[in-house]
């Protein structure tokens, strides 16, 4: 599979749980701008046949290199960037919950979901947008899960696959701030993230980031309740050169740490 087939599967995917994202983007496009992606990003186990580590060939078969981890103490996630063969190609970012770290209650709802996957689920890159591999819990479960960790009870309804798109602001022609972009996104009727503030980072990090809340959608856990949760959604990214003249290529952790709460409930 060659990186246009990757990606034209994982954006139908994702505009499948986030609409808005097709709506922000269909409308900069309106205004004659070009759409270019900053990056993707992925949520996983650290644990079974999807854990990153069964992830990661995938991902380099189509050319990417490992660029470096980063860790989440709080959240109980480690994560890995990846730059894309060509400048052309959004990077990737792929997180896993440390399973092990959760309380009693919670590994005893995650780790049967675990043990369904089959064991040649990282076989192919269609993991990334086969949807979840493992049946629906109850809503009682996913409840107890989002009380310890947000991230947890959204995998576990949702599954693997991408979690959001980012917008590439300094591929934009008539908007170069952050600011800009999250003002034109509101007027759209579409909420912006201000955990940790509407804009995460700085200039002095070289990366400023921001981001949507979550689009909702109603699932069916099992024993037939349905109910909304938040699926995914849409960052805006600027980055800045360092003092090598070189653009920054990584991600900041403190950062990426608020951009998680995006699918945080909103209830």
């Amino acid at each position: 599979m060659n990186t246009s087939e990757f990606y034209q599967h994982i954006w139908q995917d994702y505009i499948r749980m986030t609409p808005q994202a097709e709506a922000i983007a269909d409308a900069l496009t309106a205004r004659g701008e070009t759409v270019r992606n900053d990056h993707i990003a992925f949520r996983t186990f650290n644990q079974g046949p999807t854990q990153l580590a069964a992830l990661e060939p995938l991902i380099l078969a189509l050319g990417y290199q490992r660029f470096e981890p980063y860790h989440f103490s709080a959240k109980k996630l480690d994560a890995v960037g990846y730059t894309p063969p060509h400048p052309d190609l959004p990077r990737i970012f792929i997180s896993e919950l440390r399973v092990e770290e959760l309380s009693p209650a919670s590994q005893a709802i995650l780790n049967p979901l675990i043990d369904q996957i089959p064991a040649d689920a990282s076989a192919d890159a269609s993991v990334f947008w086969r949807g979840r591999p493992w049946s629906a819990p109850t809503f009682a479960d996913y409840q107890v899960l989002a009380a310890e960790s947000e991230y947890a009870a959204w995998l576990s309804i949702i599954g693997l696959r991408v979690n959001h798109f980012t917008i590439n602001i300094n591929a934009l022609a008539q908007m170069s701030e952050v600011a800009e972009l999250n003002e034109f996104v509101e007027d759209l009727g579409f909420q912006i993230n201000a955990s940790g503030g509407r804009i995460k980072g700085s200039p002095a990090v070289l990366l400023e980031q921001a981001s949507t809340l979550a689009s909702t959608q109603e699932f069916e856990f099992a024993g037939g309740d349905r109910h909304s949760v938040a699926t995914c959604y849409y960052e805006f990214a600027k980055r800045y050169y360092d003092d090598t003249g070189q653009l920054y290529q990584g991600f900041v952790a403190a950062s990426a740490d608020k951009i998680f709460e995006s699918t945080h409930s909103q209830g």
